[in-house]
């Protein structure tokens, strides 16, 4: 048995990025024998352990560039190197186990039940059958699908969402280094999409696979991508970058009307909190007296102050013309439950002060109170990040807690 049919130990950790190679486009085209030019001289470079997004018109050569990869299509010329190795130089089925390849209609097998399409490519490579069935258990739970109940069943008794995760759990059986995706979320309603993407993101931060991620969709693209390539008609790239600069920054005319006139909202999800724009309102507690804190808020001159609990979390606010008499400010609060956390996104931040009565919305690293938002200060924050020259998104944005 070869090197490539060795079946890796089980993963449930963190991949390393050094485990998934780079890809890398040199001079690639493909130009058809009637002349029509699918991809023009690409030099694009996909790096370990990144999901990169192909996006562009109906035409443009994504799907095309994508298929290059693994040799479904052949490039006229050029050079294609999957961790250095030329893939023209590799048996191409051989090529094709290495690498996991998922489609927006799936392509599963009718006629066979969920493990059996899972298992397919570590059967063809001479897996042994425990070390198959080890596989298929733990992809299937790692996908979201119980085995008890999903593995025996065939496609057609599975949802369209439910078909989707089987086919990455295929694509992922025998561990490939490099993950291809065609539009995979496409062909299911909005609020399955969303969940896959969400459900997807979260695998990625498991499995840390080479990603190349073809969508029409310039929302999911900036969703998913770590790094988005803009592509024209005639095969061209436009802009190859982070999403957050791809917005911010568009290389051209192309680019600023592909990805719209509301790019500076899409920017909102890829642009992270930063701490030194938090504003910091007078801060009182709900055992201070109601005079105590009127007293505050006039050396502030402040209309209102964040009121924290015992622990020093937020329990609310307090208006000026409350902080008076006798009581204490716990008789007074305006109680209001929104907060985000400081890893969330601008958007997750600007869509919770809309959802309140205050206006501003305390931000926490964990329990600990930090400071405010407010509207005028996720705009100087935002109109700051594209003005610099270092773009700095969130970690893969809007993982962790600010995904969803």
């Amino acid at each position: 048995m070869d090197a490539t049919a060795a079946p890796p130990a089980l993963r449930t950790a963190h991949r390393a990025a050094g485990d998934a190679p780079e890809i890398r486009l040199e001079g690639v085209s493909k130009v058809y024998p009637d002349g029509t030019v699918g991809v023009a001289e690409l030099d694009l470079t996909f790096a370990a352990g990144e999901l990169s997004v192909l996006v562009g018109p109906s035409g443009c050569g994504k799907t095309t560039t994508m298929k290059m990869v693994n040799r479904i299509i052949e490039p006229t010329t050029g050079r294609i190197l999957l961790g250095g190795e030329d893939v023209t130089g590799v048996d191409a089925d051989r090529l094709r186990r290495r690498i996991g390849y998922v489609i927006q209609s799936v392509g599963l097998f009718p006629h066979q039940t969920v493990r059996a399409n899972v298992a397919t490519v570590p059967r063809l490579l001479g897996w042994d059958r425990r070390e198959i069935r080890d596989r298929v258990e733990e992809l299937l739970g790692l996908v979201g699908l119980d085995p008890a109940v999903h593995g025996d069943r065939y496609p057609a008794q599975l949802s369209g969402g439910q078909r989707q995760r089987a086919g990455v759990a295929r694509a992922l059986a025998a561990d490939p280094g490099v993950l291809l995706m065609d539009e995979p979320f496409s062909a299911v309603d909005p609020v399955v999409r969303e969940r896959l993407q969400s459900e997807f993101l979260r695998l990625q931060e498991t499995v840390r696979k080479t990603i190349v991620f073809v969508t029409h969709d310039i929302e999911e693209a900036v969703r998913l991508g770590d790094r988005i390539a803009v592509m024209s008609t005639g095969g061209h790239v436009e802009q190859f970058a982070p999403p957050a600069e791809l917005l911010g920054r568009p290389a051209n005319r192309t680019v600023a009307d592909f990805v719209g006139a509301d790019r500076g909202l899409k920017r909102l999800a890829v642009t992270p909190i930063e701490p030194a724009d938090l504003e910091q309102p007078p801060v009182v507690g709900l055992v201070d007296g109601l005079a105590e804190a009127g007293a505050t808020l006039d050396r502030a001159g402040a209309g209102w102050a964040v009121v924290l609990d015992d622990a020093g979390r937020p329990a609310g606010w307090l208006p000026a013309g409350r902080a008076a008499g006798a009581g204490t400010v716990a008789s007074a609060v305006v109680r209001s439950d929104g907060a985000v956390p400081v890893q969330a996104s601008l958007r997750t931040a600007l869509a919770t002060i809309l959802q309140t009565d205050a206006g501003w919305v305390p931000v926490l690293d964990g329990d600990r109170y930090l400071g405010v938002l407010t509207p005028s200060s996720v705009h100087a924050t935002l109109r700051r990040s594209i003005t610099s020259s270092a773009y700095r998104p969130t970690a893969r944005p809007g993982t962790g807690p600010d995904r969803r």
